[in-house]
């Protein structure tokens, strides 16, 4: 992960768990929810339990805003950029449509910036390679900025087994081979996390936030 990593990805890819559950693994300084499309979960409705952990949740600066379904962001969204020593990781609503809030940082340094793309491939639209190719190309055209790495979240919630995982990954990897984008991490719940299972890229043990409940 580089200083500043972005997360996009599909509605229902579980993005924005991924993104709280990294900003808490890699202990970042920031991090920023730029969804302003899905209204259901949002990362600053984890805005205190983020700083009783060190890290700051910057989203709008509305008071008690944070189950607003306002399309509105804060200026603080460039903190990162200004700030070099800072680390940070931006939720960004889904696919495209989502990606396009990336269009205001095009002339910041790319170099500096990693966009990871969270893929389910038990969602529809992205269950195989040629779908989740023409998703990367989509969110690329959108954002002005390359797709660097992958995260295989592939999962039936409460359902999945280490069965599925393999699935995705497989999947996933015939992508990152045929457009040499590198898997990044391999998401797990922890409740079925086995140390003995290797995964492609870094291990992500996943604890469920936002989606506790749901079967």
């Amino acid at each position: 992960m580089k200083r500043i990593t972005f997360l996009t990805g599909y509605y229902g890819s579980g993005k924005t768990e991924i993104a709280l559950n990294l900003a808490l693994a890699k202990k970042v300084d920031y991090l920023v929810d730029l969804d302003i499309i899905n209204p259901y979960f949002r990362s600053r409705e984890a805005e205190k339990m983020l700083g009783d952990n060190g890290t700051v949740c910057i989203s709008s600066d509305l008071q008690n805003g944070a189950f607003a379904d306002l399309p509105y962001l804060s200026k603080k969204i460039y903190l990162p950029f200004q700030q070099k020593t800072k680390s940070s990781i931006f939720d960004l609503g889904g696919n495209d449509l989502g990606a396009k809030v990336m269009r205001q940082f095009e002339n910041e340094d790319h170099d500096a910036v990693d966009l990871f793309l969270v893929v389910n491939v038990f969602r529809e639209e992205t269950k195989d390679e040629a779908s989740i190719i023409r998703v990367i190309r989509d969110i690329e055209g959108a954002s002005s900025f390359k797709v660097t790495g992958l995260i295989n979240n592939s999962n039936l919630l409460k359902e999945t087994t280490y069965e599925e995982i393999y699935t995705g990954e497989a999947i996933v990897h015939s992508v990152s081979k045929k457009l040499a984008i590198p898997i990044v991490f391999t998401s797990i719940y922890e409740e079925i996390y086995d140390k003995e299972k290797p995964v492609e890229g870094e291990t992500l043990i996943l604890k469920l936030y936002f989606r506790k409940s749901w079967y």
